[in-house]
């Protein structure tokens, strides 16, 4: 599977934006995706998942509310919208790809998913 993520740049905060993972080389609706995202100094930390038909959703508790996971499987594409970003959102964002999963899973551990995009850089200033 490649992924291919898109769609960050630098915001000021309280802005929006909307990352876009592309993916090719397998079957995109038996794909459980994932968003993680790694800040400077810090550790890669898990910030959305969702389920092959998009109607399972988790979010790390630091984004609950603000962000929101999609998918359009016809698309091969999963989105995170991202509302009232904070400077603390500063990071690189990768998406993921679990194909190791049942219909209706999710999937929050890094450890779970076997692919990986490039990274998008989100940098969200005071």
């Amino acid at each position: 599977v490649q992924l291919q993520a898109s769609g960050g740049g630098l915001v000021q905060a309280g802005d929006s934006l909307r990352l876009s993972c592309t993916a090719s080389g397998r079957t995109f609706s038996r794909l459980v995706m994932g968003w993680f995202r790694q800040a400077p100094g810090k550790e890669r930390e898990f910030v959305a998942t969702i389920s092959w038909a998009g109607t399972r959703k988790e979010y790390a508790d630091s984004v609950k509310g603000r962000f929101t996971t999609s998918r359009d499987n016809a698309k091969n594409t999963v989105y995170l919208r991202m509302n009232s970003l904070k400077p603390e959102d500063t990071a690189v964002y990768y998406c993921a790809a679990d194909d190791n999963t049942v219909a209706g899973a999710t999937s929050t551990g890094a450890n779970r998913y076997e692919y990986w995009g490039q990274g998008t850089l989100v940098t969200v200033s005071s």
